[in-house]
């Protein structure tokens, strides 16, 4: 979506108040927690869903 919009990790930071470390941390898919917040903040800056910006991976067990 950032792409689409062509807006960078400092852009997004900017416009939704949310740290750039997180941002980037979502854009690079590593962000192991997401507060709500930061979820709601994207979604009304992006106007989508949750379900728009994460998936749900089922790992293996790693036993």
């Amino acid at each position: 979506m950032m792409g689409e919009r062509k807006l960078r990790v400092i852009d997004v930071s900017r416009m939704t108040g949310i740290h750039r470390n997180m941002v980037t941390l979502l854009y690079r898919e590593t962000a192991t927690r997401v507060d709500i917040d930061a979820l709601d903040r994207l979604c009304r800056l992006f106007n989508c869903t949750v379900g728009d910006l994460l998936e749900f991976v089922n790992e293996p067990d790693q036993n």
